[in-house]
Formats: C-alpha cells, sequence, structure tokens
C-alpha cells in the first residue's frame, strides 16, 4: 500500500464545493430517520449524517442542516429517537427527505420519541449537548433506549440506494 502525501497545502487554497459534496457522497452510509413527538404529532426526516460518539457513556450524533424543518423542533426538543432503516423503506427515507405529507409510515411512540415500524434498529435519545458547525447543528444524545431487530440494512452511496452484500473472506492460505 501508498500513502499519497500532499506537500504544500495550505489554509488559502479555495475549495470546490461541488468536488466536496461529491466526495462525501462517496463515503457509503446507513439511513435513519430522525423523529420527534410534538403532542399526538410526529415529526421526522432523513438523516445520513448519524454516527456513534461513545460507548460509555452511550451518546450517539446527528447532523441538522440549519435550513431543515426540523433544525427549529429540535432546537427545543429534550428528546429525539432515531430509526435505522431496513432494506425494504426507501419509501420511507423518500418521505421524510422531501416532506411528503400522504401515506405518512406507521410509528410508535416509546421513551417519549417517535420510531418507524419495521426499522433495522430503535434508538432513544436524550439531547445532552448541541454544538453549531457551519450551516448545521450536532445534536448529541445520551441513548436511553434501544432495541434491534433482524433485517438488513438501507444504505446510501454517491445519491443512491443500495444493499449490503457480504464478501467472502479472501482464501489467505496457500
Amino acid at each position: 500500500m501508498e500513502w499519497l502525501i500532499l506537500e504544500g497545502m495550505s489554509s488559502n487554497r479555495s475549495l470546490d464545493p461541488q468536488q466536496f459534496k461529491q466526495a462525501l457522497g462517496r463515503f457509503a452510509s446507513g439511513v435513519t430517520v430522525v423523529g420527534i413527538l410534538e403532542g399526538d404529532i410526529m415529526r421526522g426526516m432523513t438523516a445520513s449524517a448519524f454516527i456513534s460518539v461513545s460507548l460509555e457513556p452511550p451518546l450517539v450524533l446527528v447532523s441538522i442542516a440549519k435550513t431543515a424543518r426540523m433544525h427549529q423542533a429540535l432546537q427545543t426538543a429534550s428528546h429525539y429517537g432515531v430509526s435505522i432503516l431496513a432494506e425494504n423503506q426507501r419509501e420511507i427515507s423518500d418521505h421524510f427527505a422531501w416532506k411528503s405529507l400522504e401515506n405518512a409510515p406507521l410509528y410508535q411512540a416509546k421513551s417519549g420519541v417517535a420510531l418507524l415500524e419495521g426499522a433495522l434498529s430503535h434508538l432513544a435519545c436524550r439531547i445532552v449537548d448541541r454544538h453549531d458547525a457551519g450551516d448545521h447543528t450536532l445534536m448529541v444524545g445520551h441513548v436511553e433506549y434501544v432495541e434491534n431487530f433482524d433485517h438488513a440494512p438501507l444504505l446510501y452511496y454517491k445519491g443512491k440506494y443500495g444493499q449490503f452484500l457480504e464478501l467472502e473472506k479472501p482464501n489467505t492460505t496457500t
């Protein structure tokens, strides 16, 4: 393996926003829906910018665009739910990505948050920190409830959905 070494990097170098966006799209990720309850109404948004932060204590983070409809609601919320989507939930991802009002998906209220039925995993999180980060806000959540189900994941890569295909281990014996 060879490492690419870039010399002469400076902060004055202009960055092409389209190249940057394309580079980030090359990072394959799972797909989540972040949900909150406002009374009996579920509000949600599709988010692929979701990561684990810590196992002890159990912390996760979602990155929310300041222009997103959910941003203001999450600024005042105390909790949010994360539904990690299964491979058969592409339409649900699209529903929350494009703000469609028709055929709202089924959800269940657990630990005061909205979680989607049929998801791969459910996490209920208490918001413990918010960080301003450019055009996004990072919402750090302490996981207070988790439940896993036996489904395959929905993946996202270069602006398209995909499925997980397990690769065979290379034969290391000769």
